[in-house]
């Protein structure tokens, strides 16, 4: 199953729902207040109740919604940095232990949705990543048991200010709707195992990224363990697993995106997230 949360532009609403090829069924509008948003959804434990509507056609056309973050504002947002072997060897990073920083969730933005190069910087920078969405509360839960604790994955764009980020990531990672995040989710049903899933971006259809998330350094469930043995997770939670090598700053010459680039990132199993820069 894959769901998405959106913005309905003639009932001037947000909802969420069931992706479909030819829309989305709302699921929203019938659970109401009970579970008004999908953060809320997960927070109940409620979504084996959504297979009672996949039988349903479409309510809404995809031209009829406007995409939002999958989870619109996450409780918390972990993000993990130089997590894929070619990354490293880009940036030379050594340390051991998993990478991390934060992203807080005013600076995300849905699929098709501009992300905004700042004016201030001329090394506006993509990465392509995975993104877990956890589905109950995880604390101090060991590897072995930790993907049973995730609902979903989507793809993100964690797009960074290079020259903002000095030795404090989070300096460049937290600008207003630089970070994409959708276009939907896929439960962890149809994803049994993450670490088998292929993950490409690309800038104005120029491949600059192409890994599979089995070269993780740190896989899916040790990042839960890892994280979770500090900081209780609660669902609707996200954490982004790091980028592939061929970022922009590490290229000859630096490639950096600018107004009107496009790009995208497509995860195998997921789908393809697109957005231009304004």
């Amino acid at each position: 199953m894959q769901l998405c949360s959106f913005y309905l532009i003639d009932q001037e609403r947000k909802s969420y729902g069931i992706v479909r090829e030819e829309g989305v069924i709302d699921v929203g509008s019938r659970l109401g207040a009970e579970c008004p948003d999908l953060k809320s959804l997960l927070q109940r434990g409620a979504l084996s109740d959504l297979d009672a509507f996949c039988s349903l056609p479409a309510d809404h056309p995809y031209s009829a919604i406007r995409f939002l973050p999958v989870v619109e504002n996450p409780g918390k947002v972990f993000c993990v940095g130089m997590n894929y072997a070619d990354k490293r060897k880009e940036f030379a990073e050594t340390i051991e232990a998993p990478t991390l920083f934060v992203r807080f969730a005013d600076s995300l933005a849905g699929h098709e949705q501009p992300l905004l190069k700042p004016a201030t910087t001329q090394e506006f920078d993509y990465e392509g990543e995975l993104a877990v969405i956890i589905g109950k509360p995880a604390y101090q839960v060991k590897a072995a048991d930790a993907l049973q604790h995730v609902a979903g994955y989507s793809c993100f764009m964690d797009a960074t200010v290079r020259d903002m980020q000095f030795t404090w990531f989070t300096a460049g990672k937290n600008w207003q709707q630089t970070g994409g995040f959708g276009p939907w989710m896929t439960t962890a049903d149809e994803i049994p195992d993450p670490q088998q899933l292929a993950i490409k971006t690309w800038l104005n259809q120029r491949e600059v990224q192409n890994d599979t998330t089995a070269s993780m350094v740190h896989p899916v469930a040790k990042i839960i363990e890892y994280i979770s043995a500090f900081s209780p997770l609660s669902a609707g939670d996200v954490i982004i697993t790091g980028s592939p090598g061929g970022v922009g700053k590490k290229r000859t010459p630096p490639l950096f995106m600018f107004p009107g680039d496009v790009i995208e990132v497509e995860i195998e199993k997921i789908g393809r997230l697109r957005h231009r820069i304004a």
